[in-house]
């Protein structure tokens, strides 16, 4: 059961595969892919070892190119964008967080603002604002390093240098997968909340089905480059394709990378 079309009040798709295929060498990777995500909408990714939920996020910020086909953004061809602009109006958030060990909170928050060569007090109320709304009071927080913190805190960290320079778009690829479960927990749906409120919209990569089931407007599962099912997370769950139910009787899905 897939949804290919699905689109609100026929509005310009914020990302649109069509028919994309992508290989490394003598290996198919992406097979014709083909869906679009809307505004304000969130398609988690989900799906085994090598089926390509990553490169689908590498592909959105031209840090590849396909084969065949097209990745559009905000109704442009990534090949027509410039790499650095699209980079930067793209918000990425990891599992490995990248913060950057010598610079503090504030300074590693405030990092794209600053290439942005926003104005310096625009960027200190926009990284102190977005501290608070990640739950980090900036009068507590700002001026640590982040060896002096958790890793839910710098998680949350990494949400807001995201989020700092109001990217339409996030990329999220296994956010959440190094933290203990009660943490993840919590940012599962702090996260969740926070992107609805700030209605943006968001590429999730993830190999727990739950996480994906929580957080997802819409479910893909990739299967050797295409989508095997793309559709509602209540339509997930009742779909009777062997390899949803696969993923939902292991209750964690299929891990592996992506």
């Amino acid at each position: 059961m897939q949804e290919r079309g699905h689109t609100e009040g026929g509005s310009e798709p914020v990302v649109e595969f069509r028919d994309v295929s992508l290989s490394f060498g003598d290996t198919s990777v992406l097979r014709g892919l083909d869906f679009r995500l809307t505004e304000a909408e969130t398609l988690a990714l989900v799906g085994r070892s090598g089926s390509g939920k990553s490169t689908v996020l590498r592909l959105v910020n031209r840090l590849l190119e396909p084969d065949g086909g097209q990745v559009r953004v905000s109704g442009r061809p990534t090949t027509e964008w410039d790499p650095i602009e699209l980079r930067r109006r793209t918000g990425y958030v990891l599992q490995g967080i990248g913060l950057f060990p010598h610079l503090t909170v504030r300074e590693n928050a405030g990092l794209v603002p600053g290439l942005e060569d926003w104005d310096g007090e625009r960027a200190r109320r926009r990284v102190d604002e977005l501290l608070e709304v990640v739950g980090l009071p900036p009068a507590e927080y700002a001026d640590r390093y982040p060896r002096e913190l958790s890793g839910g805190q710098q998680q949350r960290v990494g949400v807001a240098r995201a989020l700092a320079a109001d990217p339409p778009l996030l990329l999220c690829d296994e956010p959440f997968g190094a933290l203990d479960p009660i943490t993840r927990r919590e940012l599962q749906g702090e996260f969740r909340e926070l992107s609805r409120r700030l209605e943006k919209s968001l590429l999730f990569v993830t190999h727990d089905v739950n996480e994906a089931l929580l957080m997802g407007d819409r479910i893909g599962l990739l299967e050797e480059g295409d989508l095997a099912f793309l559709g509602a997370p209540e339509a997930f769950r009742e779909s009777e394709h062997p390899l949803v139910r696969a993923f939902l009787g292991d209750g964690a899905g299929i891990r592996g990378g992506s």
